[in-house]
């Protein structure tokens, strides 16, 4: 079983091509930082293949060199937070360009080899920020729900065809990735899990086949569910428990890696 897992030199990305390798995966493991792909490589017997899916010739190219796989996990992405009013133009790009364009057009050059042989298995690493909306993140919000309804409608395209589909929407996650490394505070009441429990749901959905699990605590997932049922009151409670202040706090946390 080859699985290929962009996003692999941030914490989630390590932690899922470890948890897949030490089940027998062959993993075939792209990122943007050599020096810490290639000997994560080395230590999962894969292989490493320096990619930045802000390039727009960059999904097709590793596509190429990685061969057919049997198993897509789309995990790279972007934090893409703060207000559209201040972001660049060329930031605005990158963010569409790796948290959204880059997983389809990964999933359209995989999927056709998995199609043919009636097997695979695609997975797309979002956020429950692909089910809350909040200020301070409406381009991350963009691409996240986006790539939600792309999985979710994709999962029924090629469910004839044997080929799995599956989303995976983790909360704040502590220890290493994008909001660890912005070393901000929680409201209280929001919970975090670790990069461990994302790839323990990674490995779940493509074990049974999972549309989508979350990987939040209780509040945030009862959250979720509340903000698609009230959007309006859900914006409400947020900025009443210091929503803007802790977008306010993420965003330049995150400033340096749009």
């Amino acid at each position: 079983m080859t699985v290929l897992v962009t996003g692999a030199t941030g914490g989630i990305g390590q932690a899922i091509a470890r948890d897949l390798a030490e089940r027998g995966a062959s993993v075939v493991l792209s990122g943007r930082r050599a020096d810490v792909l290639e000997p994560l490589a080395a230590e999962l017997g894969g292989r490493a293949i320096v990619a930045d899916l802000a390039d727009r010739d960059a999904a097709a190219a590793l596509m190429d060199e990685s061969g057919p796989v049997d198993i897509l996990v789309a995990n790279a992405g972007l934090p893409a937070s703060g207000s559209l009013v201040d972001y660049p133009l060329d930031a605005l790009d990158r963010a569409l360009d790796v948290n959204l364009r880059a997983p389809i057009v990964l999933a359209r050059l995989a999927a056709g080899e998995m199609v043919s042989r009636r097997r695979g298995h695609l997975v797309f690493v979002s956020s429950v920020g692909g089910k809350i909306a909040a200020g301070g993140a409406s381009v991350y919000n963009a691409t996240k729900f986006g790539l939600r309804g792309f999985s979710l409608a994709l999962r029924e395209d090629l469910r004839a065809h044997d080929v799995g589909v599956s989303a995976i929407y983790p909360g704040f996650i502590r220890d290493a990735g994008m909001f660890a490394d912005a070393n901000v505070t929680l409201p209280r009441g929001i919970g975090t899990h670790t990069p461990q429990d994302v790839a323990r749901a990674v490995r779940r959905a493509i074990e049974r086949d999972v549309a989508e699990i979350d990987v939040a605590p209780l509040p945030l997932r009862f959250g979720a569910r509340f903000a698609g049922a009230a959007p309006g009151l859900a914006a409400l409670v947020q900025r009443l428990g210091g929503g803007e202040r802790f977008a306010h706090d993420l965003a330049e946390g995150q400033r340096d890696k749009r």
